[in-house]
């Protein structure tokens, strides 16, 4: 997905503003939100019109059921790479991380579905392991049902769907030139209606597999706080598959 924009500094806050905003509210966003809530600098009419530039650069979109606007694929993409800073984990979730997986480091599959169950339970999304023998760990699936996207009964049926299809997870991500990596919008195949969804996902080569784990969730996701999670699961993995 191509995330190269020519944006003036003000548009960068503008922009930044808004994705976060609706990353935490799943709502999209006006004009007198950002004038109240970020110090943007800026008056409530040039936030209007910098909203309108960036809807036209289709970087923000307007719902037809609200005045305000929510962010493309694109300008997630581009918050991802460009404007984004990842919230590490503190020792203390990386220690309670490893005690929660340490007891079954000694078999591959009982390590894989413990470590999917318990990066479901910390992030609150869905998360997926697949190997490229074509295993396959799920975990979570209820939490994508207090996201308000997954009200969307299509979105939800073509997640399931998805999830049926063992070889489709594993892939979408063996392609990908990157270890850690973040796929939005049309980067999630031609699926349609999964270019709504986001998907977080970490590569890992063990003596006997390779694999992947990550966390799926609407394109919204908490990509600060998921992308060191799902990279500490997967290089924990990785770690102690050496007993294997």
């Amino acid at each position: 997905m191509e995330t190269s924009f020519d944006l003036t500094p003000r548009q960068v806050s503008i922009l930044k503003a808004i994705i976060e905003e609706y990353i935490t509210t799943a709502e999209a966003v006006g004009s007198e939100t950002l004038d109240k809530k970020y110090s943007l600098g800026v008056s409530p009419a040039t936030i209007r019109n910098e909203m309108v530039r960036l809807t036209d650069m289709k970087l923000l979109k307007q719902p037809h059921t609200s005045a305000g606007r929510s962010p493309t694929p694109e300008a997630l993409k581009f918050y991802v790479e460009h404007l984004m800073k990842a919230k590490d984990m503190s020792v203390a979730e990386e220690i309670s991380v490893k005690e929660k997986i340490w007891d079954y480091r000694q078999e591959v599959d009982k390590l894989l579905r413990e470590a999917t169950r318990t990066l479901a339970n910390m992030t609150k999304t869905l998360a997926i392991t697949a190997t490229k023998d074509g295993d396959m760990y799920i975990s979570g699936t209820a939490n994508i049902l207090d996201m308000p996207e997954f009200f969307d009964y299509e979105l939800t049926h073509a997640l399931f769907l998805a999830l049926d299809q063992v070889g489709f997870w594993w892939e979408l991500v063996e392609k990908q030139p990157e270890n850690v990596d973040i796929l939005l919008g049309e980067e999630l195949g031609g699926r349609g209606i999964l270019r709504e969804c986001g998907f977080v996902f970490n590569k890992f080569q063990t003596p006997h597999i390779s694999g992947m784990i990550g966390v799926v969730g609407p394109s919204r996701l908490n990509y600060p706080r998921l992308v060191p999670v799902v990279r500490y699961m997967g290089g924990l993995i990785k770690e102690l598959s050496t007993n294997w």
